[in-house]
């Protein structure tokens, strides 16, 4: 019995620990986001060279292919194994309408996720009532359709020859490059728009109906919430900010096609969902910034490297399921301002 005390208070004292933690970060989460911005925003700076400026480049697509993935799996409870497909809609969407038509970067990136999103609503809406491994084998099917469909579309995407000479993005006619910086702090201004707008999605009316849908559906259902409207609303965030992605990455590499697109890059994705912490909004950082550095800083393992990423994510998965950051979506949630008004009417006259 003295053991089994001794445990449960050990226990509870990491898990206290954590939400002190959580508190901390909480408490202080101005200061820090401005820390953090100046840091990245000081980087390129420090002449780190365009090796080191790419990888981190790629860490920001990651971070929000992460996110955008993160409000329909994370938040709703709904598991994609083919957001491959939604990213590369956005890519080809966009570095078309930049080829055929001449469009500038930013209306091409908006139609081009607005496509991704489209195709979100058509592949949510058959899936309502699939759940699990039938969801997950349906969107599966979705990424691979998508890339054949790219292979073999040559009269549109040039077929497995891909797509070259994608114009890169410019600002008042000055192009945005890897030399000068732009497209690093292009990243960083699209990575703190979708998280801005990840944020303002989950604190809303919105997002509390996507966690009691993943809670539980069909209390939800029973309290009011229209789950169809916000499951198929879900798909079509997570494939908008998909998107996005996709366009970015299109426009910053020049050239892309069918292998950029492939299942391995949707286990990524959800494999950084995972690894960093479902529903949680920091964890989708920390996760791309491991899975996109691991192989480069492990290249000394050669063929082993991919060894030893399997057995990190295996031993994820047995001692901390809930992903490096995922404690933060077990603290107690922080009802809206307004909420608290509602709730609490005699604090307010009292005031008065």
């Amino acid at each position: 019995m003295s053991k089994m005390k001794t445990t449960q208070a050990t226990a509870t004292n990491k898990k206290s620990l954590i939400f002190e933690m959580e508190k901390f970060i909480e408490k202080y989460k101005l200061p820090i986001a401005v820390i953090s911005a100046a840091v990245l925003i000081v980087l390129p700076l420090l002449g780190l060279g365009q090796y080191i400026m790419r990888i981190l480049i790629m860490i920001g697509i990651y971070s929000m292919l992460g996110l955008g993935l993160n409000i329909l799996t994370g938040y709703t409870g709904q598991v994609s194994l083919g957001h491959a497909g939604f990213y590369a809609i956005g890519a080809y969407g966009s570095a078309l309408l930049s080829l055929k038509f001449g469009l500038s970067f930013v209306p091409a990136a908006l139609l081009g996720a607005a496509l991704a999103a489209l195709c979100g609503l058509l592949l949510g809406l058959p899936t309502l009532r699939l759940k699990g491994t039938y969801l997950s084998i349906v969107t599966l099917g979705f990424g691979e359709i998508v890339k054949m469909v790219l292979m073999n579309w040559d009269k549109v995407t040039n077929g497995t020859l891909g797509l070259k000479n994608i114009p890169r993005p410019s600002l008042f006619g000055f192009e945005l490059t890897l030399a000068n910086h732009g497209i690093y702090y292009l990243m960083l201004a699209l990575v703190a728009l979708v998280t801005l707008a990840c944020i303002v999605i989950i604190r809303s009316k919105i997002g509390r109906a996507f966690m009691s849908i993943k809670e539980d559906e069909l209390a939800a259902t029973m309290m009011g919430i229209k789950t169809t409207r916000y499951k198929v609303l879900a798909f079509v965030i997570s494939a908008f900010i998909t998107g996005i992605a996709g366009a970015f990455y299109a426009s910053m590499i020049g050239f892309i096609d069918p292998n950029s697109f492939t299942f391995d890059t949707s286990t990524l994705i959800i494999s950084i969902v995972i690894l960093g912490g479902m529903g949680t909004i920091r964890g989708m950082f920390l996760g791309s910034a491991i899975l996109i550095s691991f192989p480069e800083v492990s290249r000394f393992l050669m063929d082993y490297r991919f060894v030893v990423y399997g057995l990190i994510l295996i031993l994820m998965m047995r001692f901390r399921p809930q992903g490096m950051l995922g404690w933060q979506s077990q603290m107690p949630y922080k009802f809206p301002k307004l909420a608290r008004k509602a709730m609490n009417p005699d604090k307010k006259e009292a005031k008065a």
